[in-house]
């Protein structure tokens, strides 16, 4: 919610993205409408659980006039960055994304946590089994490696243009 009010920062509804049919992507909704009330912020939802519901579900969010979209972390809507990122600037709605991942694909800006360093934590994992190490004695751990990232490409714009 921070990065989302820092790209816009008198943004008063702030819309989410959902992917609901993933199970990742209902605890992070609760969470975003949990700040958005501490904060005095509307927050509205639009659902997209499949491919084609995403440019309806931007739609949604632009016709109520949001002023920044927050896309949730699920893996349906990082495998459509490339979509999400060309109707969200087609459709003129500044977007914060948690995975850096939407940024490369053409999204506006992220902070989370890096893919590539979990994937690579992953198969380091994979390697000690492989090795002979039982899956229950290597520690578990969280993501501890995050990232920023805006766009500079120069077909995005800043975001005031984005939002005029």
């Amino acid at each position: 919610m921070e990065l989302a009010r820092e790209i816009v920062p008198g943004a008063s509804e702030v819309g989410l993205l959902t992917n609901l049919s993933d199970p990742k992507a209902a605890p992070q909704a609760r969470e975003l409408e949990a700040a958005g009330r501490k904060l005095e912020v509307d927050v509205t939802s639009s659902d997209a659980n499949r491919p084609e519901d995403i440019e309806s579900a931007l739609q949604v969010l632009a016709s109520r006039r949001v002023g920044v979209v927050i896309v949730l972390q699920s893996s349906l809507l990082l495998s459509n960055s490339q979509q999400i990122a060309a109707l969200a600037l087609a459709k003129r709605l500044p977007t914060s994304y948690g995975y850096r991942e939407h940024v490369v694909a053409g999204g506006l800006a992220s902070y989370g946590v890096d893919l590539n360093w979990c994937w690579h934590r992953a198969a380091s994992f994979v390697d000690k089994i492989l090795h002979g190490a039982r899956p229950g004695s290597t520690i578990r751990e969280a993501p501890r490696h995050s990232v920023s990232g805006g766009s500079d490409s120069g077909d995005v714009g800043s975001v005031d243009e984005r939002i005029r």
